[in-house]
């Protein structure tokens, strides 16, 4: 599949985590935190390029993998709930990403069609939206991983989203903050924007996903919609 070169899609896909809410910074300094007491370090900009977009199962396969190499043997039993737990610890402190409701009811503004495409485990999923009030403006269309085979960077979890929305996926713009989300979404032939909004975001993170397959760049959620009404406004007076 070749992503669409016109002016205008059919459908917006977000991604949720980092995207649309601000979950990232924190589950990365809880899960870090955590990972310590089990003698594992990442720095934070190698934790996001690792981790970020992955769904748990391969997060965890990962983690286990490592924790091998660093102390010959397996993770003990308690490894994923330790784990977790740190996670949890921080969530009291989830906000939206500024600007996010508008960006959610500006996309279906314009191109009717809109989702949410997402690594967080379902019911994860609906709560985060619904604390941060963004449930209602995305729903009906918000989709975990936990739906398909493979998570990201496998392309599953848009092609799914795609499907349900009844939308060509080359006619699908993603908006993603990981390089595994964007390899995802250029996977599934759609055309994908960077989003540098979130808090977990480190100098030349943008390279990184342009290098991924990115082809613009949204610094928040303002430079997103003023490059989404650039791009409409383009799509009306351009000649049939």
């Amino acid at each position: 599949m070749t992503p669409h070169t016109g002016n205008s899609y059919e459908a917006i896909i977000f991604d949720c985590d980092g995207v649309l809410v601000d979950s990232e910074v924190l589950a990365i300094r809880g899960e870090r935190t955590a990972l310590e007491a089990f003698g594992l370090s990442y720095s934070p900009e190698d934790y996001v390029r690792k981790f970020v977009g992955l769904h748990d199962n391969a997060f965890f396969t990962a983690l286990r993998d490592d924790y091998r190499n660093a102390h010959a043997g397996d993770a003990p039993q308690d490894f994923e709930e330790q784990i977790l737990e740190g996670r949890r610890r921080e969530r009291h402190l989830l906000t939206p990403i500024s600007g996010a409701d508008d960006a959610l009811e500006k996309a279906r503004a314009h191109v009717g069609a809109i989702a949410v495409a997402s690594s967080s485990r379902a019911h994860f999923l609906q709560s985060k939206l619904e604390r941060t009030g963004l449930y209602d403006l995305a729903h009906p269309h918000v989709y975990s991983a936990d739906l398909v085979a493979h998570g990201k960077p496998a392309p599953d979890i848009f092609l799914y989203a795609a499907e349900r929305l009844g939308v060509d996926p080359a006619q699908c713009l993603v908006l993603e903050d990981s390089e595994n989300g964007v390899k995802a979404g250029v996977a599934a032939g759609m055309t994908v924007w960077g989003f540098l909004g979130g808090g977990h975001i480190f100098d030349g993170h943008g390279e990184r996903l342009v290098d991924a397959g990115a082809v613009k760049l949204a610094k928040s959620f303002t430079d997103f919609t003023d490059q989404l009404d650039a791009l409409y406004a383009n799509a009306e007076h351009s000649p049939l």
